[in-house]
């Protein structure tokens, strides 16, 4: 199994969501970067369950321990380990679906391709197996920093009930604002509802993500196979229930013609040194690589597989048989998997700027 992301910024990760932990190992972090712990667990708490009522019920603390690579608050700039225990495990109420398949999970692929599975929140399959994702995140958002990256990631849509407007108008520092994480407090409002509906009726619900990266410097990503959205796209569908992946215009852009989509250029900015365009529909990536613009993208997030209602499904022998799950479960992903897209944005962009390091980035 892949358990490592990145090329020289690198996360690799273990555990399961019944497990003992949840850990993984940053390799690659510059040296000297203040590590703030307390940010760190903040990013965590973001993505934490139980937070609020139209989440999952498991509750758990996920404290982050730090093992190695840090030293009197500094980055050493050696591997830097770390764990978050499980505390809350609730294994017995995943015991009749020992024998059983969930349809639209993992637990079919997963036997079939190993032989084996751990039936207890879908083992190495879960969510849950995202906190590894979201410490590493931090540490580089962290270093990101040092740059002047600032990465922010908002739930645009529930369903059918989406953002009619383009980030630019909305005010991003309001997504904390309310518990779905959306910039529109009347759409939240209404997304809040349509969830806690859902999850009455023992059933769940998608929508998408969008993520907005300020302060790129010009030239991260590599041609031919190391393109930056790629690997950006990557990282969003390595995610889980991500189904979908658009940067800039997206699907959208099919709708003009060249002449409505190039981004002309209008001469230098003083304060940045860079040339600007009139508009930004590339979003900030050309050729595969940055521009200095911002970099925008969406996420499409499929409704969770695990319900709460009966479903047809078939035993390990194929017979079949109904399954009626129990356990905690979100009725919608997007709330806690907005930290989760922007660590994986956070991981990404750093490891490109480490690798254009390496060669000339120009001014």
């Amino acid at each position: 199994m892949r358990n490592s992301f990145g090329h020289i910024f690198t996360l690799t990760t273990f555990g399961e969501s019944h497990g003992e932990a949840i850990g993984g190992v940053v390799d690659g972090m510059p040296a000297g970067i203040d590590i703030d712990l307390e940010f760190i667990q903040a990013e965590l708490n973001r993505r934490r369950p139980g937070q609020s009522h139209i989440t999952t019920d498991r509750k758990e603390n996920d404290s982050v321990e730090l093992l190695s690579g840090v030293f009197e608050g500094k980055s050493t700039g050696t591997p830097i380990g770390f764990i978050v225990r499980n505390d809350n495990q609730h294994s017995q109420d995943y015991e009749n679906m020992r024998c059983l398949f969930r349809p639209s999970h993992a637990d079919f692929t997963y036997y079939n391709k190993y032989g084996v599975r751990d039936h207890r929140g879908g083992g190495r399959s879960s969510a849950r197996i995202t906190i590894s994702r979201c410490v590493a995140g931090a540490l580089a958002k962290l270093a990101l920093r040092q740059i002047g990256v600032k990465i922010c990631a908002y739930t645009s849509q529930v369903a059918d009930i989406a953002l009619d407007k383009d980030y630019t108008r909305y005010d991003l520092s309001k997504i904390e604002d309310n518990i779905v994480r959306c910039p529109d407090q009347d759409k939240a409002r209404q997304m809040e509802q349509l969830i806690a509906e859902v999850k009455a009726e023992g059933d769940t619900v998608g929508g998408v993500i969008t993520c907005v990266i300020k302060g790129c410097p010009v030239g991260l990503g590599e041609p031919e196979f190391g393109k930056l959205h790629a690997d950006l796209g990557a990282a969003m569908l390595s995610i889980n229930a991500a189904k979908g992946f658009e940067y800039g215009n997206g699907f959208d852009s099919i709708l003009t013609r060249g002449s409505q989509q190039n981004d002309i250029f209008k001469g230098y900015n003083s304060s940045t040194e860079r040339p600007e365009t009139l508009t930004n529909h590339s979003g900030g990536i050309q050729g595969g690589i940055s521009n200095g613009q911002d970099i925008y993208f969406r996420v499409a997030f499929k409704p969770v597989a695990t319900l709460l209602k009966e479903q047809q499904t078939i035993d390990l022998d194929g017979n079949e048989t109904i399954l009626k799950a129990r356990g905690r479960h979100d009725p919608c992903v997007l709330p806690r998997a907005v930290p989760i897209v922007e660590a994986m944005a956070a991981i990404t962009i750093l490891d490109h700027y480490l690798i254009a390091k390496t060669v000339k980035i120009a001014p």
